[in-house]
């Protein structure tokens, strides 16, 4: 009962912090960003970005918050987040415990969204769908459990499979009864305006992602910025919560946990195509973020998912 009491405090402590500001990395393979990702985890905890979010927990339990709302959860819950709406999920861990792969999310920005309705106008539905769930809708019973079922699909395919499995998601959530949706409302969602700091953070992420595979310079993204590198530097670490080189290298390794996921191209090919020059140095960042090389990540990968026990493509930041 303490446990539940000093998760239920946190939460309720969460709500009067200034949300973190997620940067969800472009997947250009996919409509959207998914990910597997253990507890604790930066990105589980109080943040917000401009994406719709579907977040699943597939193991623990703790209190959540969304927007102004706080309350329990276990595994096998669905939510759906706003966009630009604060969120983060908080379990009971002792020192140095690691809940694995506690939660999968899928991320899409409103943007894919538009244009999805301009080339198909059945999908307005998704729209309504986005409306109505502001700031969160959390989905219960056999809507939850498919849908669950889809999201995790996605994660393990690639292409047209995996846009059948981005669309099936969404259509589920479309069609989910009234008795299977939980409006996540309390009144009180805090508004995020949108500053200096994230024109600057977007504007370098955009650069980084058309760029992740060829020359990345700070110079560059600084010059994008309207800034002089020293500033730039400075800027976006405090904006973003790590140096430009940092966020650089996380995205390269990134891609490459993924193409090491979805493939069986050599790992040297890989390394050129994430932006290493040095293969040795890709296999030593690589150890050094993962704990693994590159392809002890592959075999580890190919036996999880014989097993089911374990998504693919995890992150851990």
């Amino acid at each position: 009962m303490e446990k539940y009491q000093d998760v239920t405090r946190e939460a309720y402590r969460l709500l009067g912090q200034r949300p973190g500001r997620e940067v969800v990395p472009r997947d250009p393979s996919c409509s959207g960003h998914w990910r597997s990702q253990d507890y604790p985890n930066r990105a589980g905890q109080w943040n917000v970005h401009p994406e719709y979010e579907i977040h699943l927990v597939q193991r623990g339990s703790g209190r959540f918050a969304v927007g102004g709302y706080v309350g329990a959860f276990e595994a096998g819950q669905l939510v759906l987040v706003g966009s630009n709406v604060p969120h983060g999920w908080i379990s009971s861990v002792q020192h140095g415990e690691r809940i694995a792969d506690r939660d999968v999310v899928f991320r899409f920005a409103p943007e894919w969204v538009e244009e999805l309705e301009l080339i198909a106008p059945e999908a307005r539905d998704v729209q309504e769908l986005l409306a109505e769930s502001h700031p969160g809708t959390q989905f219960l019973g056999a809507t939850a459990m498919r849908a669950k079922n889809e999201l995790l699909q996605i994660g393990t395919t690639d292409g047209i499979a995996r846009l059948s499995h981005v669309v099936s998601l969404l259509r589920l959530l479309c069609d989910a009864p009234q008795h299977e949706r939980r409006l996540l409302s309390d009144g009180l969602t805090p508004p995020v305006q949108e500053t200096r700091e994230a024109e600057v953070v977007n504007r370098a992420m955009e650069y980084i992602f058309d760029n992740l595979t060829g020359s990345v310079r700070l110079s560059t993204a600084a010059k994008l910025a309207g800034m002089s590198e020293s500033a730039f530097s400075k800027y976006f670490r405090r904006a973003a919560g790590t140096t430009f080189s940092q966020m650089v290298k996380r995205y390269r390794l990134e891609l490459a946990c993924r193409l090491l996921s979805l493939s069986s191209t050599p790992v040297a090919t890989i390394a050129e195509e994430v932006g290493f020059t040095n293969l040795s140095n890709f296999n030593r960042q690589f150890r050094a973020t993962h704990g693994i090389t590159p392809s002890e990540y592959r075999a580890r990968v190919s036996a999880d998912r014989q097993s089911n026990e374990i998504m693919p493509y995890r992150t851990e930041w």
